[in-house]
């Protein structure tokens, strides 16, 4: 298993982790098979989306704003439910623990689609 630290620069944010994943697992030598990422965080999904058009993700970021407003008088006591039910929106596998995404590997090569992690945290990782 490979770890792949990401970084965010505001509290909604898409990071496009798609590189550092091909790196990975032209590391590995693999040329056929599935490329799963895990996220065990209940704050950030994992989506694979258009990559071609930054406007999607910032499409998406704001239609969720609008769905899912930071503050909005939620009982979650750290001030960051809307972050949950995000992330429920988001990873469409709808899991309580953890993200999982998984894209097929074939010939060296992954999908044309961008691996995205939406991350919606508090503080920046």
């Amino acid at each position: 298993m490979i770890t792949l630290s990401v970084s965010t620069n505001q509290r909604v944010d898409f990071v496009d982790i798609t590189s550092r994943v091909r790196e990975a697992v032209a590391s590995g030598g693999v040329q056929d098979g599935i490329v799963t990422v895990y996220v065990p965080h209940t704050t950030c999904g994992v989506t694979i989306n258009e990559s071609d058009d930054p406007n999607v993700a910032a499409d998406i970021t704001m239609q969720l704003a609008k769905l899912v407003p930071h503050h909005a008088g939620y009982a979650h006591y750290e001030d960051n439910a809307d972050s949950h039910i995000k992330t429920s929106l988001v990873d469409h596998r709808n899991r309580s623990l953890s993200s999982t995404e998984s894209l097929s590997w074939a010939d060296g090569r992954g999908s044309s689609y961008a691996i995205l992690m939406v991350l919606e945290r508090e503080k920046y990782i």
